[in-house]
C-alpha cells in the first residue's frame, strides 16, 4: 500500500492543525483520525517526532497545560503555511484520494472475510442437512420439532446482534459521529450476512 502521506506532507499537515489553535498530541492524533474517517489513526511514534522536529525549527512552540505539553503554531510556522497554501491544498487532495483507497481496501477485507464465512456456513448447512436426512434431528412424543427450536434461536441471537450493534453505535456516536467508513462497514457486512444466510437456507 502506498504510504498516507508524501514526504514533508505531514509535518505540512500539522502546522495547519495547529492555525486553529493549541493542542496536545492526542488532539492532534485524534484530528488526523477524524479526517481519515477512521481508515488511518497515526502512531505517537509518527507524531511526537516531527513535532519535536518543528519546535527545532522554530515553527512550532510549546506550552504547559497541567499534565499535557500543548503545541501551538509560531509567527514563523504562520509564515511558512502561508507560503505552502497550494501544497497544502494538494496534500489535502492527497488525503481525500488516500480515504478512497483505505475505504477501498477496507471494503474488500471485509467481502474476502464475509465470503470465508459464507463458505463455512454452507458447510455447515449441509452437515445439518446430511444429519436430518438421516434422522438424527427428528423429534417424537408431540415435542416441538429441531426446525422450530432453531427458528426459535436463531431469532434470539439475531435479536441479540442488533441489540449489541445498536448499543455499539448508540455509545460511539456520543464520543463522535458515526463516519462514513463505520456506516459503510455496517452495510457491506449485513448485505454480505443476509446473502451468507439465504444461501444457506437453500434445499
Amino acid at each position: 500500500m502506498p504510504p498516507v502521506f508524501a514526504h514533508g506532507a505531514l509535518r505540512l499537515y500539522l502546522l495547519a492543525l495547529l492555525e486553529s489553535g493549541p493542542k496536545h498530541g492526542y488532539e492532534l492524533i485524534k484530528a488526523l483520525k477524524d479526517r481519515f474517517g477512521g481508515t488511518y489513526s497515526p502512531s505517537a511514534g509518527t507524531i511526537y517526532p516531527r513535532l519535536g522536529k518543528l519546535e527545532e525549527e522554530g515553527l512550532v512552540a510549546t506550552e504547559s497545560a497541567g499534565r499535557r505539553t500543548n503545541y501551538r503554531i509560531t509567527s514563523a510556522g504562520l509564515a511558512e503555511l502561508n507560503r505552502r497554501r497550494d501544497e497544502l491544498a494538494g496534500v489535502e487532495n492527497d488525503i481525500s484520494a488516500s480515504v478512497q483507497r483505505l475505504a477501498d481496501t477496507l471494503r474488500e477485507d471485509i467481502r474476502s472475510s464475509m465470503r470465508g464465512l459464507r463458505a463455512d456456513l454452507a458447510a455447515t448447512a449441509e452437515a445439518a442437512r446430511t444429519a436430518a436426512a438421516s434422522g438424527d434431528l427428528r423429534i417424537t412424543g408431540g415435542r416441538p420439532s429441531a426446525g422450530h427450536r432453531q427458528l426459535k434461536e436463531a431469532e434470539m441471537m439475531l435479536q441479540a446482534f442488533r441489540d449489541d450493534v445498536r448499543s455499539d453505535l448508540r455509545q460511539g456516536s456520543r464520543q463522535q459521529p458515526i463516519s462514513a467508513v463505520t456506516l459503510e462497514t455496517l452495510r457491506t457486512v449485513l448485505e454480505q450476512a443476509r446473502a451468507a444466510v439465504r444461501s444457506t437456507l437453500q434445499p
